[in-house]
């Protein structure tokens, strides 16, 4: 078994540790989401969390780990007998983001069932996870159908696992931690909700703090097992610090000016519902456990809204992530009260500022955080100016937009998009299974089984069953695309009103495609090169970071552009050969620079028409004097083109969704 690191040795991140820890003094706080980029020791810490926790009681030979005080009536393995049990230590259990729903939530042996009607049950990660830390690495990757489980366990505390009539029920009360890099993508609001708290990581800035998460990584790496030897001491006073803020926690008490000052702060920052409120009410009483206090002071309701309130505050998606600390002070100023839980007691040296905890200079070795947006420059626009370049327009405000969708049925990715074959939706019909069966067509398998009843020696009610009988269901879905924009930047579109309108759709398109688990990208074209400014992507921050500084300027490099446009695709097809794209052309279809510009742009568009590419390209030409070049473009790309005004009027996505449905037809 591999040694993991440990955590009292972590440099720095005095908040993660903090967040970690005060879940483990009270794991009804709700969990922690730890955002950041990679290379920030984001898993490191939540690993070395789990050697921290205390030993657990449980039923011997129980898969569900059931407490022994009072273990669960309806376990699959019971009834229990309450009485003695056995002790292990806490379980950390990883659920991979490409985990299989029957992975998660346990499997039923369907052919028993129907044959036998014996419930055979094999737990899934929720079973293991019970009394214990859920870990998602990457978790804003994490499908929807998973993501939908992972809801209902965390809001029930148990996991139903129910095919065709035959239901299993099981306790799964977990504290769920989660990790995600925010260039890769936002998680859904509702799973959100359900992290207690969230910590923003980065990398120190300081070379001395660097030198020693280097030297301690290097010295892990050499001996893990004389590394962990030597931080054992530590390791062993948090344990007992821990179980001392447990049995502290019943005896804290929660004041009314605390409460007041709790609700007032949620008021002033516009959560939404109760959850914040409760969030932050236990946080700010583990947080004296925590001290070793029984009185929730100020500074602990201060230190649980930085923890509680972030990922909730009602925010524009393109606005960053965090509290405006100045007015958290002023409204705990403004409802401080006299009862002994207010701010004027000293704060503790071990209370929330560094959680008290041991070797003040540790914490996850990594660098930056999300805090670092991205520069342009590797897939990004150039910086530096040129003859006649124009200054960035900012994008118009977004837009709601209509649904977009590509023709035809695909098997992509689950989404919210297109139409398209997925293990979720209404049942079309059925088929042999290949590989485990997961959704069974009961009707069909009863149908396929029937004409042999005789032979295999059926002679009572019950229906004779094997495995060549089974079924799969096919169902139809959503499926989620790549709807990639190829804008020209050149001098011929610089007039400000027409790129902060070619902005904002790209933008209300990227805010739509985040709710609806699209992918999003941008090209541009200009001088005598082509840049992909917004590569593949769903997160709505990374994308405002790269539109906010496309500057226009220069020569218009059609070909140029639409090349660079169709290797995005070829590199994007490799990587997720079944995720069908959308190209959106947004150019006056002029092409200047080079020799033939216009008959090199039709060639590369044809490139996109010979592989039946879905294409619109959006006619930005204007004045008395039309040449219809971007018509020309459209029909070399086998799409449609629409004008400006129409793009205005009706949105991009409403105008792809009818010249998609108008070549369907």
């Amino acid at each position: 078994m591999t040694t993991p690191f440990p955590f009292t040795a972590v440099v720095g991140q005095d908040d993660l540790r903090l967040a970690l820890l005060l879940n483990a003094v009270s794991p009804a706080v709700g969990g922690v989401l730890v955002r950041g980029e990679k290379g920030t020791a984001k898993s490191t810490a939540v690993r070395a969390l789990s050697a921290l926790l205390p030993a657990v009681a449980v039923v011997p030979g129980c898969r569900f780990s059931c407490d022994p005080a009072s273990p669960d009536p309806q376990c699959p393995d019971g009834p229990h007998e309450a009485g003695g049990g056995t002790e292990r230590a806490a379980r950390m259990v990883e659920l991979p983001v490409g985990a299989s729903e029957d992975r998660l939530v346990g499997a039923l042996d369907i052919e028993r069932a129907l044959a036998e009607g014996v419930k055979a049950f094999e737990p899934g990660l929720l079973a293991d996870a019970h009394r214990g830390i859920l870990y998602v690495d990457e978790v804003n990757l994490l499908h929807d159908h998973l993501v939908d489980l992972l809801l209902d366990a965390a809001a029930m505390g148990a996991s139903y696992v129910e095919r065709e009539g035959v239901s299993v029920r099981h306790a799964a009360k977990f504290l769920l931690v989660g990790t995600m890099n925010p260039e890769e993508g936002e998680l859904r609001p509702q799973l959100l909700d359900r992290f207690g708290l969230t910590v923003e990581v980065a990398a120190s800035r300081e070379p001395d703090q660097r030198v020693e998460v280097v030297r301690r990584r290097l010295a892990y790496d050499d001996d893990p097992a004389g590394f962990a030897a030597k931080w054992a001491r530590e390791e062993a006073a948090v344990r007992q610090r821990i179980v001392a803020a447990r049995e502290l926690l019943p005896q804290v008490r929660l004041g009314d000016a605390a409460l007041r000052q709790i609700a007032a702060t949620c008021a002033a920052f516009e959560v939404d519902g109760m959850r914040a409120d409760i969030v932050m009410a236990r946080t700010a009483t583990a947080l004296a456990a925590w001290a070793g206090r029984t009185d929730v002071l100020a500074e602990d309701v201060r230190q649980a809204a930085l923890l509680a309130l972030p990922h909730r505050r009602r925010r524009n998606p393109f606005d960053a992530p965090g509290l405006d600390e100045d007015k958290l002070d002023e409204t705990l100023e403004q409802y401080s009260g006299d009862d002994g839980d207010g701010g004027d007691d000293e704060p503790d040296p071990d209370g929330p500022g560094g959680g008290g905890q041991p070797a003040p200079d540790s914490g996850p070795q990594g660098d930056g955080g999300e805090a670092a947006r991205p520069e342009a420059g590797e897939g990004g626009q150039p910086q530096a100016s040129g003859a006649g370049e124009q200054s960035a327009a900012r994008a118009t405000e977004p837009f709601r937009t209509k649904v977009l969708s590509v023709p035809g049925i695909g098997e992509g990715a689950a989404g919210r998009r297109s139409r398209a074959r997925t293990e979720h939706g209404r049942t079309t019909g059925a088929r042999r299974p290949q590989g485990t069966l997961t959704k069974l067509h009961l009707a069909a398998t009863v149908q396929a089984a029937a004409p042999h009843q005789r032979a295999r020696g059926r002679s009572g009610p019950g229906l004779v069953v094997r495995r060549d009988d089974l079924r799969q269901a096919t169902r139809e879905g959503r499926e989620g695309n790549l709807v990639l924009f190829v804008v020209d930047a050149s001098g011929s579109m610089a007039a400000r009103q027409r790129m902060s309108a070619v902005k904002g759709a790209v933008l209300s398109l990227l805010l739509d495609a985040y709710q609806r688990r699209d992918k999003v990208g941008l090209v541009t074209f200009r001088g005598t090169s082509a840049e992909v400014a917004l590569p593949p992507t769903s997160s709505v921050d990374a994308a405002a970071a790269r539109l906010e500084t496309l500057p226009t300027g220069g020569r218009t490099p059609l070909a140029t552009g639409l090349l660079k446009a169709h290797e995005v695709l070829r590199v994007e097809r490799l990587r997720d050969p079944a995720r069908r794209p959308l190209v959106v052309v947004v150019t006056d279809g002029r092409a200047t620079g080079g020799p033939e510009p216009v008959a090199l742009a039709g060639r590369a568009a044809r490139l996109f028409a010979a592989e039946q590419v879905a294409s619109v390209v959006v006619d930005c030409e204007s004045g008395p004097v039309r040449l219809g070049l971007a018509g020309q473009l459209a029909g070399e790309l086998g799409g449609t083109a629409v004008t400006l005004d129409e793009l205005r009027a009706d949105s991009i996505a409403g105008l792809v969704k009818g010249i998609q449905g108008r070549r369907a037809a």
